[in-house]
């Protein structure tokens, strides 16, 4: 029986009872008199008037035996009493009581799994709280819904014994002493009456799990009564996408052990029999759009049923027909089964509803928000048709800004017209304002470190500005800038950076080389939307490089060339063009969807050289947990002009990021004086990553397991010799690099973590490897 019936019944029924059992005795103390007067008794708090109002008989009216029953039963009811006795005395009617006391305080000694505050906010709503009646029947109430919110949380081993202190002036005070015990934990889940289908593969279905080596990390060994009702429908859900369509199952059966440390729960199923798909047909009013709809069917004829395809079926017209102003209608499948052939008819019922527009788009929460900053990212506009994928596309614009916790965007009907809404987005604002200490660690940078302080959304207008500052053993970097994402109504946005970087080149174990490249320079760049996932990007920079601690014998030959080709210190004007698309699901932990990126950079005055980059991202789900990566880039420069291309601006491959299983940045040509890794002007990786659910964290995206391969090359475009350092150390520095193996990517506190472990799998004499290689604070 819950809570909410349990105890009110003995509380009405309580009364009543003794009302009638004390009834007779009034019979003996008077017969029937007119009363004189009525005096009240024993009151502390509660108004005379208040008693008054209660009793069935006034001042100059006659006042009987079966009244004073009833008065005492109306009194009892009031639960303000504890006590009610009435007697006359010359024609007087006395009414004595005794109230019951009022509860003070509330308050719990041993409870660390809640807040108190939300407690005593939970048990008011139950009757009992501070300045309410102090009732025994009202105290186990409490005591029960309490314990309710332990079971919740799985602590079945909870003790909670309440303590009651009398305090002056007719009030208590309630103590709670808890012992919340240990959690109790799954030990065991069985399915009974599965024959097509193993265990396993229902269990896989299942978000609670029995305890292992990662459930103290997911919990999904302790049980909770809302996600075995969740675990019931994803099974139901399982055989209905099967065609299982007369499956049913039992209540799910749990029970606990006497030391009441371990959980175990039964599921009992009805399997039936797969149905095919005899026929499909659409009904109802189809607004004359036949050929517009029948495409959206995805259930096909002589298929096995599948619930899933019926309810995207359901869903891809509901939304079809919302983005022509059908904001209410209502698609309904039903399918009539032949059970001695095992066949179904289904047919879709399609009632639009009225076709309605919008009138106002209302906004609120935004306390220092500007409303344009909103307005601006809304796709549905006013006074026109409802349109639902521009109101999903606006929501989700609005929330990819990243200046509110929430947003809400829901319709309400206008009254009294039936062919208007008006959509209210509600947002939660979030403080934009940032300031960020970072450490991390990378296996080829060592040491990490990053401070930097920023305003998405200064002074609510929607504009960035930024100061980030990194520091590691060989960059270093300055970085201000400033967005506008609306520099124009139109959406093209303008970034103006200005920054400092300076580079130690990565050397190989046995280098002694000693030289610095120093950068500072200002860009302005603009960014034309020209869908809702592409984006067209160009801007202009200028550049100051500058080579400092020079020497000639222990400077790498290829810089001690590029000073006597170009000079010392260089000034160069680049200009970059690109275009981007992402639609991937995430950005931290994709699982489906693609990002591309392409663009180019062509430098002017001393350093005249073009680079293009080319990157290619493709997520394919296989099933709910697994997840195979391809990932391609290319990077492609050469100088125009006669002189090389500069050393300083080359790029590097090998480790975390490109092909792992080598020292970072070891991959290409190495110098023939120091034998550094010089990296290329050619640049050219692939990826292929399989994600893996970690055991006991099979739903947890942010925790995952991965087998890779890597490929790489990087050389040079000018077709000169590929050198392999001093004396020839490294026999094919610019070949083609292999690479395999496993590891894991985690979103950890500290930011994406990545580990690795890679075994090289062509490597020549004088390769560089590294097996072990991690990285915080970067996502690959």
């Amino acid at each position: 029986m819950s809570s909410s019936r349990k105890f009110p019944f003995a509380k009405r029924v309580l009364p009543v009872l003794v009302a009638l059992l004390l009834a007779p005795s009034f019979a003996n103390a008077f017969t029937p008199f007119v009363v004189r007067d009525i005096q009240v008794n024993g009151i502390e708090r509660v108004d005379a008037g208040t008693i008054f109002t209660y009793l069935p008989v006034k001042v100059g009216e006659q006042f009987t035996d079966a009244q004073a029953a009833e008065a005492i039963q109306r009194l009892y009811a009031t639960g303000f009493f504890s006590d009610v006795k009435i007697d006359s005395v010359n024609d007087v009617l006395v009414v004595t009581v005794q109230e019951r006391p009022t509860i003070a305080s509330v308050s719990f000694n041993g409870m660390r799994e809640f807040d108190s505050k939300e407690i005593i906010k939970s048990l008011g709503q139950v009757g009992f709280g501070q300045g309410r009646v102090f009732d025994r029947s009202m105290l186990e109430r409490a005591e029960f819904e309490l314990k309710q919110q332990y079971l919740s949380k799985g602590k079945y081993g909870v003790e909670i014994n309440p303590i009651i202190t009398p305090l002056p002036r007719n009030r208590v005070g309630v103590s709670f002493d808890i012992f919340e015990g240990d959690l109790a934990k799954i030990s065991d889940i069985r399915i009974v009456g599965n024959e097509d289908f193993s265990q396993g593969t229902l269990l896989d279905e299942m978000e609670l799990t029995t305890s292992g080596i990662m459930t103290w990390y997911t919990g999904t060994d302790k049980y909770s009564r809302e996600k075995l009702e969740g675990d019931v429908e994803r099974i139901r859900s399982f055989y209905l996408d099967r065609g299982y369509l007369e499956y049913s199952a039992e209540p799910p059966q749990v029970s606990i052990s006497p030391d009441r440390q371990d959980i175990f729960v039964t599921l009992t199923l009805h399997e039936g029999e797969p149905y095919n798909v005899r026929s499909v047909k659409l009904a109802g009013d189809l607004l004359g759009l036949d050929d517009k709809i029948q495409p959206l069917v995805e259930v096909k004829e002589g298929e096995t049923f599948s619930a899933s395809k019926t309810n995207a079926t359901v869903k891809a017209i509901t939304d079809y027909l919302g983005t022509l102003g059908y904001a209410f209608a209502n698609v309904n499948p039903n399918p009539v089964l032949d059970r001695d052939a095992h066949e179904t008819d289904l047919t879709f019922y399609v009632d639009p509803g009225r076709r309605v527009y919008v009138r106002r788009i209302q906004i609120g929460g935004n306390t220092r928000t500007r409303d344009e900053v909103i307005r601006r990212e809304m796709r549905q506009q006013e006074a026109a048709w409802y349109d639902a994928g521009n109101i999903k596309s606006s929501r989700d614009r609005v929330d990819r800004l990243g200046y509110f916790n929430d947003v809400n965007v829901h319709t309400t009907p206008v009254a009294g017209s039936p062919d208007q809404v008006d959509v209210n987005v509600d947002v939660k604002e979030k403080p934009t304002g940032l300031i960020n200490l970072g450490v991390g660690y990378g296996s080829t940078d060592k040491l990490i470190l990053s401070a930097g302080i920023s305003q998405d959304n200064i002074f609510g207008s929607g504009n960035t500005l930024s100061l980030q500052v990194n520091t590691s053993k060989t960059n270093r970097a300055a970085i201000i800038s400033h967005t506008d994402p609306y520099w124009t109504k139109d959406g093209i946005s303008k970034t103006t950076s200005i920054y400092y970087r300076r580079t130690t080149p990565y050397d190989s174990r046995d280098s002694f080389g000693d030289y610095r490249v120093t950068a500072f320079g200002g860009g302005l760049n603009f960014g034309v939307p020209i869908s809702e996932f592409d984006r067209v990007f160009t801007g202009v920079s200028f550049e100051h490089n500058k080579l400092s601690e020079l020497s000639p014998q222990y400077t790498p030959q290829a810089y001690q060339d590029f000073v006597t080709e170009y000079g010392e210190a260089t000034n160069s004007v680049i200009f970059n063009l690109g275009w981007s698309k992402d639609t991937r699901d995430s950005a931290i932990a994709p699982t489906e969807g693609s990002y591309t990126r392409l663009s180019g950079d062509l430098s002017t005055m001393d350093l005249r050289y073009y680079m293009l980059s080319a990157q290619q991202q493709y997520y394919l789900p296989l099933g709910r947990a697994y997840t195979v990566a391809f990932n391609g880039m290319v990077d492609w420069g050469k100088t125009y002009g006669s002189k090389s291309f500069p050393v300083i601006k080359n790029v590097y491959g090998g480790g975390i990021g490109s092909v792992r299983g080598y020292e970072g940045a070891s991959l290409g040509p190495r110098d023939t004086l120091t034998n550094d890794y010089l990296g290329g002007s050619r640049r050219i990786v692939g990826n292929i990553q399989l994600y893996l659910p970690f055991p006991g964290a099979s739903r947890d995206r942010t925790l995952r397991w991965f087998l890779f391969t890597d490929a790489g090359q990087i050389a040079n475009t000018s077709g000169g010799a590929c050198t392999g350092g001093i004396n020839n150390h490294s026999v094919d520095p610019c070949g083609w690099k292999f690479s395999a193996g496993v590891g894991l990517s985690w979103q950890s506190p500290m930011g994406p973590l990545q580990l690795s472990f890679g075994r090289a799998l062509n490597a020549k004499e004088g390769d560089d490897k590294q097996a072990f290689q991690f990285q915080i604070g970067t996502g690959f």
